[in-house]
């Protein structure tokens, strides 16, 4: 496989909103970004992932864009990201900015235009279907944010559809203009000095160009198998690389709901001239009963299963983006570890756990500090709409009870993400002088960057340890580009692998629980690389792990 700058890369994303505000009005802007980039790269990454920072009405936070080329006012201006971008490269880190081009907000002007007529020449830059002869919608397809996918306009008659808000009307791909359109935005950010693209959704732009009903109804979301993966999705991604993505430098992620690890190879395959990388979900479903996501037991042996078809699957022949949370999932530390007594060991291991893997690791704001989830007490209390869509579905259509509808809330709440940083001890935590938008966790005081730095032991220390060792170290390629092989597959306790190349071996032994484990392993230790204890041993086959022990041995 060729080389390329962003294998050895590790990427940090901000959610602007709740990252660092600077002017007090209790939302995260540009200005506090750049405030913090000492703070970034002190960690080493070398790369900035920004949720959106478009223009937008913000019904879905940013990913309903009603400007392409223009910038939020609560988020600052183009002179302030112009800026960002200058002093990032100053300090060795490449802005990627997050590409949401399945579809668009209803306030945007190519909107405004397509629903004023019939024969506006806009009309077709959205899919708009006429009512079945009952009047009902042109099809079953289902949304993730409502029942259905077809929002009914009065005054011209027909439906458009729309895969997420019905403020999110759905592009048309299958029109030129439009992806001509997009590509020259592309190329306006590009131009602009940006390292690259996190593009939303973007598996979900081909659509079946005659619009059946969706079939498998017993999983997903209704017509997925019509909307998600179509080939048309991999034509026009290879038309976007031709006309913009091979002429620049960049790192491309797509986001790919539903993919399989052939799929996954299909994406980003350097031979078919798509994607650099994609984002999976298999993982983010084994805690999850169903489509409800009621939560269940996280099975290790299963967990460990996916993660090694999808590093298996694609080493070699593809590339991954390797993630425990984003700002879709919950805390990391409080989903996979112990968020109580065993928070900073727990944190570290999983830090470890996924670091030392095939891919492009990816950290979420704070995931470095080891933040939690944060547990708000009614459903009024949540920002995030897809969780008052979910709420209603149960309670409602499901007859499930207040209690057991919110303890689904609470635990995967897409807003436990989203709860601003925690800078320092100070009021809000040290993220606004104002009123933050969203209610602070009140663990603020003990949990926060000035604490995690002042402490050497931090886990803040452990992911910077974690970030020189794939970037600048002896052991980078091996980490890079090496075979993965699990150790100990049906283990419900101990997750175990190894990454070999050219004679070089790690083995990464990690303890999923908070009770000692002991293991017996094959091979002999020349010595540890990375632990999250002091004194961690390397008698392989007398091996005592103490709770949430996770240890990179060279072997």
């Amino acid at each position: 496989m060729n080389r390329k700058w962003w294998h050895n890369a590790v990427v940090y994303q901000i959610y602007p909103r709740s990252f660092n505000d600077s002017n007090g009005d209790g939302i995260g802007d540009i200005p506090g970004i750049i405030e913090k980039l000492d703070y970034i790269a002190g960690l080493g990454v070398n790369v900035i992932w920004l949720s959106p920072i478009y223009k937008s009405p913000m019904d879905d936070n940013g990913y309903d864009i009603s400007d392409y080329m223009d910038i939020a006012p609560e988020f600052g201006t183009m002179a302030d990201v112009e800026d960002l971008i200058e002093k990032a490269a100053d300090r060795g880190i490449k802005i990627v900015m997050d590409l949401v081009v399945n579809h668009t907000s209803d306030e945007h002007p190519w909107f405004i235009e397509s629903k004023s007529s019939k024969d506006n020449p806009k009309r077709d830059w959205y899919i708009w279907k006429d009512p079945k002869p009952d009047g009902s919608v042109p099809n079953n397809w289902g949304s993730h944010f409502t029942r259905s996918a077809w929002e009914f306009d009065e005054k011209t008659g027909q439906y458009y559809l729309h895969l997420y808000s019905k403020k999110q009307p759905d592009l048309n791909w299958a029109n030129p203009e439009v992806r001509k359109a997009v590509f020259d935005m592309m190329h306006f950010w590009l131009k602009k000095g940006i390292g690259g693209f996190r593009m939303d959704v973007i598996n979900m732009i081909g659509k079946s160009s005659d619009y059946p009903d969706g079939a498998l109804l017993d999983e997903g979301v209704a017509g997925f198998d019509q909307w998600a993966n179509n080939s048309l999705t991999h034509q026009y991604l290879r038309e976007m690389n031709a006309e913009v993505l091979s002429k620049y430098d960049i790192l491309t992620v797509g986001e790919t709901p539903y993919v399989t690890p052939f799929e996954g190879r299909l994406y980003s395959h350097p031979g078919r001239h798509e994607l650099g990388m994609i984002f999976q979900f298999e993982h983010m479903g084994v805690d999850k009963e169903n489509e409800l996501g009621i939560r269940k037991p996280i099975d290790l042996a299963e967990l460990k299963r996916i993660m090694g078809r999808w590093q298996d699957g694609l080493n070699g022949r593809g590339w991954n983006s390797n993630y425990w949370s984003n700002h879709d999932q919950p805390r990391a530390v409080s989903r996979f570890g112990d968020d109580g007594a065993f928070r900073e060991e727990s944190a570290k291991m999983l830090g470890t756990t996924l670091h030392m893997m095939f891919g492009t690791p990816y950290i979420y704001q704070g995931e470095e500090l080891g933040l939690t989830n944060t547990y708000y007490e009614t459903i009024d209390d949540y920002n995030d709409l897809f969780d008052h869509y979910k709420y209603d579905l149960m309670t409602t259509d499901f007859g499930i009870s207040n209690e057991k509808a919110m303890a689904t809330i609470r635990y995967f709440s897409r807003d436990n993400a989203r709860v601003p940083m925690r800078w320092s001890s100070e009021e809000n935590g040290g993220f606004t002088t104002g009123t933050p938008w969203l209610k602070i966790n009140p663990n603020y005081k003990e949990i926060n960057a000035e604490k995690e730095l002042a402490n050497k032991d931090s886990v803040f220390y452990h992911y910077r340890k974690l970030v020189a060792l794939r970037r600048d170290s002896e052991y980078s390629d091996v980490i890079a580009y090496g075979r993965h092989a699990l150790v100990l597959p049906d283990d419900k306790a101990v997750y175990a692998y190894t990454r070999m190349l050219d004679g070089k071996e790690l083995l990464v032994v990690s303890n999923f629980t908070g009770e000692e484990q002991k293991r017996s392993l094959e091979g002999k230790a020349v010595k540890v690389v990375l632990s999250n204890y002091d004194d961690s041993s390397t008698m392989l086959q007398d091996l005592t792990l103490r709770p949430y022990e996770s240890v990179v041995y060279e072997i």
